[in-house]
């Protein structure tokens, strides 16, 4: 990409963009387009970041290992649902990603928890979940009967209207009240060490 070009899509991405100043955007931008040669040179043709290498970046660099949850936080910046995260979806999922405000990262959270994006998280979203997140135990009898245990818990904790599933008002009571239940169902934002 010439300096012209670079220079133009930084001043219109930085616009719009809260969280990263120019320089940063700048950065961001010089990043994407090394990862994304980086995949034609191996794959040929590639329209942006897909599923795979936003994987593989979400683990090497932030250390997720869930891979129910990596999909989500792919989904969750593949705006426009084409399978590929853009240059603009990478900037902007960047800065919400890692600088965002608390109400940002709760709709954000509960975006990647609401599986099947009906705007709940129901009983069987926290299972799973939970299920995936949580370390097996090789002496339990019976692990699953422990994560509905934990889905029943949660639930009491979380459901203010008593409805048996997490509406994102729930939710954002509950992490206002105990900001540690942002990430209730798994990490899907990065760990500030990182």
């Amino acid at each position: 990409m010439n300096r012209k070009k670079l220079q133009k899509l930084t001043d219109t991405l930085t616009k719009n963009c809260k969280h990263f100043n120019k320089f940063e955007v700048n950065c961001l931008i010089r990043l994407y387009y090394n990862l994304v040669g980086d995949i034609t040179e191996r794959q040929g043709t590639v329209n942006g970041l897909d599923r795979n290498a936003f994987r593989n970046i979400l683990h090497v660099t932030f250390g997720m290992t869930d891979d129910m949850i990596m999909d989500r936080v792919f989904r969750g910046f593949d705006k426009d649902n084409d399978g590929n995260v853009s240059v603009s979806e990478w900037v902007y999922g960047l800065s919400l990603f890692l600088r965002g405000t608390l109400e940002e990262k709760m709709k954000y959270c509960f975006e990647v928890f609401d599986l099947n994006g009906d705007g709940f998280i129901s009983k069987e979203e926290m299972f799973h979940m939970l299920k995936n997140s949580l370390l097996k135990q090789p002496s339990e009898e019976d692990p699953d009967e422990g994560i509905k245990d934990l889905v029943e818990i949660t639930l009491k904790k979380m459901d203010n209207d008593h409805d048996g599933k997490l509406s994102f008002s729930d939710y954002e009571q509950a992490v206002r009240e105990e900001t540690l239940l942002l990430e209730a169902f798994g990490p899907c934002l990065p760990d500030p060490k990182k």
